[in-house]
């Protein structure tokens, strides 16, 4: 992993490449991301850049992390994410990383937050199948059935696939493609769908089995 910064998720739309066929891509508002920290193996136990994204004014921060953004006399930022990077050196506090770190043809892993569903039964959340509705069913026909136990082992094995929350967890989706860059603009598009809402925060580094 050799670079990484932080986005905000604006929305998906469609462009169209040299062959004139439509590519769906998702718009990312990747930085302008402050460099706030260098983590090092010998002061940290591993190396780590942390960036910092989104400008918040200072009463919205607190004590400690305002201390934190004094210390690197870097403006308050939204959110804070680490990216282990391989190579560090020509990071420097205070840097500003912008969207050209990446170029069109890249391949990169994009982290999110999932879309909460709030709570789910099996079948939307684990696509279950249901009962026929006939012959007798009852009202069970979209329950999870059979929990497999018996008297041994007189218990539900951890694991099953039961109704409870679905969504809002962290999601990694691997080996997608930078489409184009506006490094005016800040904007990265992205082929494919990516974790999350509009507005939802994203990390995008490098792909690490490209």
């Amino acid at each position: 992993m050799q670079k990484g910064i932080i986005g905000k998720k604006l929305g998906m739309t469609q462009l169209f490449d040299e062959n004139g066929k439509v590519v769906p891509v998702t718009i990312v508002e990747a930085g302008p991301c402050a460099v706030v920290q260098k983590k090092t193996v010998e002061s940290d136990g591993y190396q780590a850049v942390q960036l910092g994204f989104g400008d918040v004014t200072a009463k919205h921060v607190t004590k400690p992390r305002a201390g934190h953004f004094a210390k690197a006399e870097v403006a308050p930022k939204r959110t804070l994410r680490e990216f282990r990077l391989e190579d560090i050196s020509a990071m420097n506090v205070g840097d500003v990383l912008k969207a050209d770190v990446f170029a069109a043809g890249d391949a990169i892993d994009v982290v999110g937050i999932s879309k909460g569903k709030g709570y789910a039964g099996t079948i939307k959340r684990w696509n279950g199948h249901r009962l026929r509705e006939s012959h007798g069913t009852g009202p069970v026909a979209r329950h999870a059935g059979s929990m497999g136990s018996c008297s041994t082992p007189s218990r539900v094995f951890k694991g099953k696939k039961l109704p409870g929350h679905l969504g809002a967890e962290r999601v990694t989706v691997q080996n997608l493609k930078v489409v184009k860059v506006d490094a005016e603009n800040n904007l990265i598009a992205i082929k494919g769908a990516v974790p999350g809402p509009k507005g939802g925060i994203l990390c995008i580094a490098d792909s690490v089995k490209a």
